[in-house]
């Protein structure tokens, strides 16, 4: 593994790139026991949805051809915080052949620059609980654990 990361390319991500994602969604054991990469209907609809939404942010990145990563980032405008918007991460997924090559930081590091473009003046993400390797490279990179979240599955 390399520690450059400079022959990468951030594009916005398009419909051919949603198997790639998916792969990446998909590739740990909490991904495995969620996404059916095999099933891309949902999938693509969901990307129409994120690609008509002027406060979404899908990127891919790509290294000679090929998507190595991606990040989703929400706009979210708000009242609190003397009206201030705030910008959530989401999905953020290395491929595993990058996997300690400085990309992940790379991908943070976008998203919060992304976010201060658009004026927001917080950056938030939510890493589920047994992701301790996740926790320490957040804190790394400035993040606190100042919140408890919770989630109430749907469906």
């Amino acid at each position: 593994m390399s520690d450059v990361v400079s022959d990468v390319e951030f594009r916005e991500a398009r419909a051919a790139d949603v198997p790639a994602i998916v792969a990446m969604l998909a590739d740990d054991p909490l991904g495995a026991a969620r996404e059916a990469p095999e099933t891309p209907g949902p999938y693509l609809a969901a990307f129409e949805r994120i690609a008509g939404d002027p406060n979404q942010r899908l990127v891919v990145v790509e290294r000679d051809g090929r998507v190595i990563g991606t990040p989703q980032l929400t706009i979210i405008p708000g009242l609190s915080r003397q009206g201030a918007s705030r910008a959530l991460i989401e999905a953020v997924r290395v491929h595993a052949d990058e996997r300690g090559s400085g990309l992940g930081s790379r991908l943070i590091t976008w998203a919060i620059d992304e976010a201060r473009r658009e004026g927001c003046r917080m950056v938030q993400l939510t890493s589920d609980a047994s992701r301790t390797d996740a926790h320490r490279f957040y804190s790394r990179l400035g993040f606190t654990a100042s919140h408890v979240g919770f989630k109430l599955a749907l469906g």
